[in-house]
């Protein structure tokens, strides 16, 4: 069974890749330019995954877990890692599809996410880790607190999706330029026509849905997740232990194989390596989203995609602080970069044509 965690890897790998979606965009177009279409893409996600996990545990297939609140370790490991993408110039989703695509400055963000994702969870870091994450409230959930059905909230979250969807219609459906297609048929739609968000949020809502119960039956009572096992991947590299070897491994290596052949499927892939300044920000960028992540519970796909559509605090905490983040960064690096290099073309300098960001 633990092969059908590659395959679902590979499927998202796809998804992630010919969709673009990566989280870091929508927390960056937030601040950059105002545009909220992919943060309503994500809450797409996010509703589609609720109906989904809670249709699943009315069923008995699954059970979802509940536990106390990390109020602290979510608001400082989200505000970390929210900062860490912007260095990094992606999310865990999209630093594993930019790597599978072959962006060298990605391959680096990895390797380094997934070393202090290990050395923050099981390494010399552990102890702050579980120090932090042991600061918490009882409740849990947002249910629990309100003392309601989880479904009253899916459904005000699946009513939400629906106005987002049908507000941004009309934007989406604005003429795109492109270039002439140069394919036909299935291959013109899967690897070179431009995919609708929504449509990707739906499929990979519906994917992560799909993958619980799969993952359960392995041992591993959780859904999506991208920093645990690659955390584990370093940690067995250094031990050697084959017990850390589990779904969620598949998991992401599948995603990694997944956006590689989607690359190379649609001619995207192509070896990308950037300038010795990048490679350094993207050390530091990948190195923080390992240590944020592991704080604040999970990255992206595990608090921002998962624990958000189980209404734990920790999902939303840590998602609106990693936005906070992220704004922060945006703000410290490409407008600050921007403002210094207009005024290096007004006056003249070298080099001030280069791209920011």
């Amino acid at each position: 069974m633990l092969v059908s965690g590659l395959v679902i890897g590979v499927i998202l790998g796809y998804l992630f890749q010919r969709g673009r979606f990566c989280v870091t965009g929508a927390f960056r177009d937030v601040w950059l330019s105002g545009s909220t279409r992919m943060l309503s893409a994500l809450v797409v996600v996010i509703a589609v995954h609720a109906v989904g996990l809670f249709a699943l545990q009315s069923a008995g297939v699954i059970q979802l877990g509940t536990g106390p609140f990390p109020w602290l370790a979510s608001i400082v490991g989200g505000l970390v890692f929210g900062f860490a993408i912007i260095l990094a110039g992606g999310c865990a989703t999209g630093t594993y599809y930019r790597a599978g695509e072959g962006l060298v400055g990605s391959w680096f963000a990895l390797v380094f996410y997934a070393l202090f994702a290990a050395i923050s969870k099981t390494g010399p870091l552990a102890e702050f880790t579980a120090g932090i994450r042991g600061v918490t409230i009882p409740d849990g959930t947002v249910y629990e607190t309100l003392n309601v059905s989880p479904w009253v909230l899916v459904a005000v979250l699946a009513a939400v999706a629906v106005w987002l969807i049908v507000r941004d219609r009309r934007r989406l459906k604005a003429p795109v330029a492109t270039l002439p297609a140069r394919r036909t048929g299935l291959a013109h739609v899967l690897f070179e026509k431009r995919l609708n968000p929504f449509l990707v949020a739906a499929l990979i809502g519906v994917v992560g849905v799909i993958a619980w119960p799969l993952s359960a039956a392995t041992g591993r009572n959780a859904g999506l997740g991208i920093t645990t096992p690659s955390a584990n991947i370093a940690s067995y590299l250094v031990t050697g232990d084959v017990e850390l070897v589990d779904w969620g491994v598949f998991l992401v290596l599948g995603i990694l194989l997944g956006s590689f052949l989607s690359a190379l499927a649609s001619h995207e892939f192509r070896v990308r390596v950037p300038d010795a300044a990048t490679i350094l920000k993207s050390i530091a960028g990948g190195a923080l989203m390992g240590v944020g992540a592991a704080i604040a519970g999970g990255c992206t796909v595990g608090n921002s995609m998962v624990a958000t559509a189980q209404f734990s605090y920790q999902g939303w905490v840590s998602t609106a602080f990693m936005l906070l983040g992220a704004g922060i960064a945006v703000k410290l690096t490409i407008r600050t970069g921007g403002r210094r290099l207009a005024a290096a073309a007004a006056a003249g300098a070298p080099g001030a044509r280069s791209t920011v960001g």
